[in-house]
């Protein structure tokens, strides 16, 4: 029996692979590289030690040095290297599997730094940050900016959750970004996994190599190879002038705020961790204020843009909107939805953190606690909304759409 949430060969796909906003806020089909896994009744946790799993797939053998996550009990797994990479064996791709006594221990970030150079096209460079390794091919002064965009978020991230008392894991493995010079190579590099949707996107965050790809957004290399010389700082700062600039930064804070997210253990990566509530965490986030140098001062911010849908949203929206919001991730997957579930999702969120931010941090906490590759039904879902947030779900409803009528 396949599990819902997980993806499958005729599934959209958003979380288990691969999350992402694009220009045109469309939802991509599956990844090309997101695997499903079969699974049975039982599983379990791997013991302690280095797990060495060898995997037989598309007539290519791979070897994979990490923990082994979940085992199923038709011989399925979950793998996680050294790297961060989470790898979802199915029985039939298994060739072999060993342990022996030595502890995991993730890569550092030198190491890291050097595997991925070696994997990525000739050309990349480092440039590390207190929280963050960014690979570029790119100029430094772009590459510079995204670090210091980054570790903005995560600074700002870390105190507004710490503010509500939630605990935050210290990331286990260091925080890729990988950025590209220029649109096309970003696409040649993604598509494998993304598919044809990412000619729509300007950046993702990759649930499975937990990485974030992306491109210079100022078109500094054009420059470079055309003529023009190195303008690095100044061609940044006329980016950032143009009036669609809050929102292009907005995107890419968008996946940053994921990777940080599944990272500090506010979410769990491949498990059922509803699309609303990641989502909307993200959305949340996605108010940056471009001429702050020192912090992160609009978090929380009303999201324009998200209002705006949203408040076009009601006038179609039906009465069971919340419930099938809550219940599954259909809508949010959805190409013909997705942007009115990311819209109510966002408003959710809002009105929660600011009506009942003590049931939210109880039901985060409930959410982060959730094992891997085990799914709820719809049922099971609403029924842990409503055991924090209240029975009556109309009751609640209501107070949402009156709370979002008034915000400007």
């Amino acid at each position: 029996m396949e599990e819902p949430g997980l993806p499958t060969a005729s599934s959209p796909e958003t979380v288990s692979g691969i999350m992402h906003l694009s220009k045109t806020s469309t939802i991509p089909p599956l990844l090309s590289l997101a695997l499903s896994l079969v699974l049975s009744a039982g599983w379990s946790q791997s013991a302690s030690g280095l797990d060495h799993v060898t995997i037989r797939r598309d007539g290519q053998t791979t070897s994979v040095e990490g923990r082994v996550l979940v085992t199923t009990e038709d011989g399925g797994m979950l793998v996680q290297a050294r790297d961060g990479v989470r790898w979802a064996v199915q029985p039939d791709e298994l060739v072999e599997r060993t342990t022996d006594d030595v502890a995991f221990v993730p890569l550092s970030s030198e190491e890291m730094a050097e595997r991925m150079l070696g994997e990525l096209p000739s050309g990349f460079q480092v440039h590390s940050t207190a929280n963050y390794l960014i690979l570029y091919n790119t100029s430094r002064a772009y590459a510079e900016w995204c670090g210091s965009l980054f570790e903005r978020l995560y600074r700002a991230f870390t105190s507004f959750w710490t503010y509500k008392d939630v605990e935050l894991a210290e990331p286990e493995f260091p925080l890729v970004a990988i950025v590209f010079a220029d649109k096309r190579s970003y696409v040649d590099f993604s598509r494998a996994e993304v598919g044809d949707a990412v000619e729509a996107t300007i950046g993702y965050y990759s649930f499975r190599s937990n990485w974030m790809v992306m491109y210079d957004l100022t078109g500094i290399e054009s420059i470079n190879r055309y003529g023009g010389g190195r303008r690095g700082s100044s061609q940044i700062d006329e980016f950032l002038r143009r009036p669609d600039a809050p929102r292009t930064v907005a995107t890419i804070v968008h996946e940053a705020t994921h990777q940080i997210a599944f990272n500090r253990g506010l979410h769990a990566r491949y498990s059922d961790c509803p699309l609303w509530f990641s989502e909307g965490v993200a959305q949340f986030f996605e108010t940056p204020d471009l001429r702050s140098s020192k912090g992160w001062r609009t978090v929380g911010r009303v999201n324009q843009v998200r209002l705006a849908q949203f408040r076009d949203y009601l006038r179609r929206r039906p009465a069971d909107s919340l419930a099938t919001l809550i219940g599954d991730d259909t809508r949010v997957k959805s190409t013909e939805t997705s942007q009115d579930a990311y819209a109510e999702a966002w408003a959710l969120t809002y009105f929660l953190l600011k009506r009942h931010p003590q049931q939210y941090v109880e039901y985060l906490k409930l959410l982060a606690a959730k094992q891997p590759l085990l799914w709820d039904d719809p049922e099971t879902r609403l029924a842990e909304f409503k055991q924090v947030f209240g029975e009556d779900l109309q009751k609640l409803d209501t107070e949402l759409v009156r709370t979002m009528a008034r915000q400007r």
